[in-house]
């Protein structure tokens, strides 16, 4: 697992997700640990290095 960190589209806090780089390519939501808001992620792996992440709120 990678521990990752990156800012929330929504309040802007520096938090971290953990990452599991056995899936080279994932896309799910998980809320913010600070604000709580539904953030999706697309993340993508290659020899088990991260190539691609990207946290993006969801419009509601």
């Amino acid at each position: 697992m990678y521990e990752h960190f990156f800012q929330c589209p929504y309040c802007w806090e520096e938090i971290s997700v953990l990452l599991d780089p056995s899936v080279s390519r994932q896309t799910y939501i998980e809320d913010c640990e600070n604000c709580c808001n539904p953030i999706e992620f697309s993340v993508a792996f290659e020899h088990g290095e991260i190539t691609e992440f990207e946290a993006q709120n969801i419009e509601q």
